[in-house]
């Protein structure tokens, strides 16, 4: 991934702290890593204080052992007037392996504020890549599916 203002990445060593009864990192612990590098991407690109709107399909394709190198990357994948929506993958390799392995995905939405909680206006984000056209696509897809579901959950809300 080039990373630039668009993306963002961190890495570090999971914690004995992250552990669940299992002896894998906990989902939450996993969550928190998501958020954290969602809102440090979606607050670089808006140049503005960024909260969390909707976080949806996250994916925990295989569990994360203690003392593994956790990587989680983030980036922009279509921005609307004031939200951000943020691709987030997360992968890990054992400290012996030179390959990391994808662990978890999901899109989260963060929306541009001020200091009163007030929408700000983000710049646009525009795909140059095949690859960001793609991952924009599907952004919009997985808009229009949420819209559907939103619709759906109307009546038990």
């Amino acid at each position: 991934m080039n990373y630039g203002k668009h993306s963002y990445q961190f890495q570090f060593i999971s914690e004995p702290s992250d552990v669940n009864h299992v002896g894998n990192v906990h989902g939450g612990s996993v969550m928190k890593w998501i958020d954290q590098a969602g809102y440090a991407c979606a607050t670089t690109w808006s140049s503005n204080y960024s909260v969390t709107v909707y976080v949806g399909g996250i994916r925990f394709y295989e569990p994360i052992k203690i003392c593994e190198i956790v990587q989680v990357e983030a980036q922009v994948i279509y921005t609307g007037t004031s939200s951000m929506h943020i691709s987030i993958n997360v992968f890990s390799r054992n400290l012996k392996q030179p390959d990391f392995d994808k662990k978890t995905h999901c899109i989260i939405v963060f929306v541009a504020v001020d200091e009163n909680g007030k929408k700000l206006p983000v710049p646009k984000w525009i795909p140059e890549t095949e690859k960001e056209k793609q991952n924009e696509a599907y952004a919009i897809r997985l808009m229009q599916l949420r819209e559907k579901l939103e619709d759906e959950m109307k009546p038990f809300l």
